[in-house]
């Protein structure tokens, strides 16, 4: 069995250990998590075996993990790159536009409604600026930019207490 590398054998020190600690209590990304946790670990001590079990990837990974930290030192260089993703459905559709038409009334707008609903509101868009848009997509993008409806509820009031008086009860008719 191999021994263990140990961290001054790799190039990290006790600055490169609390720096590690310090960005793994500040992660936000699961994926920038796993990368700092290797790091700290064969920072410790650790044999890279161990890590690769308790991370659950690749021995070349981890080896690129470490080599990419030590280039710089900079806990940052082991973030994800920005990727390019899938491209934005209904581009044309701004999210000002949405809620520019979000805040009209759609019985003004010759709709047989007195609010909106996301298939009426994704309808309305698509006709509006001739880019479709799925309500799935639609309802996605008013939950990002926070806006939510709920549907009226018809709310029945108490009896008036003079109701009698009203229908002629207490007369004597």
């Amino acid at each position: 069995m191999r021994r263990a590398r140990s961290p001054a054998d790799w190039g990290l020190d006790g600055h490169d250990r609390r720096r590690l600690r310090k960005a793994l209590r500040r992660c936000e990304n699961v994926r920038t998590y796993r990368r700092v946790l290797a790091v700290l670990c064969i920072a410790q001590g650790r044999a890279v075996g161990e890590v690769v079990e308790w991370t659950g990837t690749s021995r070349p990974a981890i080896y690129a993990w470490v080599e990419q930290y030590l280039r710089r030192h900079r806990v940052e260089d082991l973030s994800d790159a920005p990727r390019s993703g899938r491209p934005a459905s209904a581009a044309a559709i701004s999210d000002a536009r949405i809620v520019r038409e979000f805040k009209k009334d759609p019985l003004a707008l010759g709709y047989q409604a007195t609010t909106w609903t996301v298939s009426l509101l994704a309808g309305h868009l698509r006709r509006r600026y001739g880019c479709p848009i799925s309500p799935r997509t639609l309802r996605r993008r008013l939950k990002d930019l926070g806006l939510a409806w709920k549907r009226p509820r018809h709310a029945y009031q108490d009896r008036a207490p003079h109701l009698a008086q009203k229908k002629g009860l207490l007369c004597g008719v």
